[in-house]
């Protein structure tokens, strides 16, 4: 399991929002290219991008900030936040991102999945966010009827890197993973999960690694790195024992 430091680019600044809600947002750096550079000098080996304002605008609004996060940091990152076309995918990729993070566009038009999953086999990933099971679109300003688990497996075998996973009202409050919900959707897929939202400290980490029968590709660690809850270099001491 490896552990992705979250950097989320509102209005140019390195943000943390709580529970999706952009009236309740903290700023902790000026210059997200250097955060990300902070966390590839502590061992970070993936890097997870969000462009907030792009989220809301549906079309990248950070774009700049991000093509010169990859070009300084030597680790890969992987992007999402208004990346609803084909156009938009391309346009990432050109410019040395390693995975866009499609969302919205699942539910909005599901055929950019399928396409971009042939086109940039591996290189795609579905992001789920979702209140009380069920997804949320369109910056999360948007609740659905539809189960995550349900959309997941719409999507098995197009070529997708793997599914991220966040429960909207942990994210941001450091109240620990909803590992059961995760674990769900892990088992129910064949795609890799990666789980976002609320870690709180190690002890979450470790939780996750226990887990039977289920081996999640990553986690998203967002606020508790940016108010010292985590040390990066611990969690990733922590993700990469081996368990029995």
């Amino acid at each position: 399991m490896i552990i992705i430091p979250a950097i989320d680019i509102k209005d140019g600044k390195c943000v943390r929002l709580a529970q999706g809600d952009f009236d309740r947002v903290t700023i902790y750096a000026d210059n997200p290219a250097q955060m990300a550079k902070n966390w590839a000098q502590k061992g970070a080996g993936l890097i997870h991008v969000v462009d907030l304002d792009g989220s809301v605008a549906g079309l990248p609004q950070n774009a700049s900030i991000i093509f010169q996060m990859a070009k300084e940091v030597n680790v890969p990152i992987q992007v999402g936040g208004g990346i609803r076309d084909i156009k938009t995918i391309d346009f990432y990729m050109q410019n040395g991102v390693s995975a866009v993070i499609l969302g919205t566009a699942a539910l909005k038009n599901e055929d950019i999945i399928f396409q971009a999953g042939e086109k940039y086999s591996g290189k795609i990933i579905l992001g789920i966010d979702a209140l009380d099971g069920n997804v949320a679109i369109q910056g999360w300003t948007q609740k659905t009827q539809i189960k995550a688990v349900d959309l997941a497996q719409r999507f098995e075998n197009c070529g997708l890197k793997a599914i991220i996973y966040t429960d909207i009202k942990r994210d941001g409050m450091e109240t620990g993973v909803n590992i059961e919900a995760t674990r769900e959707l892990a088992m129910a897929v064949n795609i890799p999960v990666i789980a976002s939202g609320g870690v709180a400290s190690i002890k979450d980490i470790e939780k996750l690694k226990a887990v039977e029968k289920c081996d999640f590709y990553g986690v998203i660690i967002g606020r508790s790195l940016y108010t010292g809850a985590i040390r990066l270099e611990d969690a990733i001491k922590v993700a990469e024992k081996s368990h029995n």
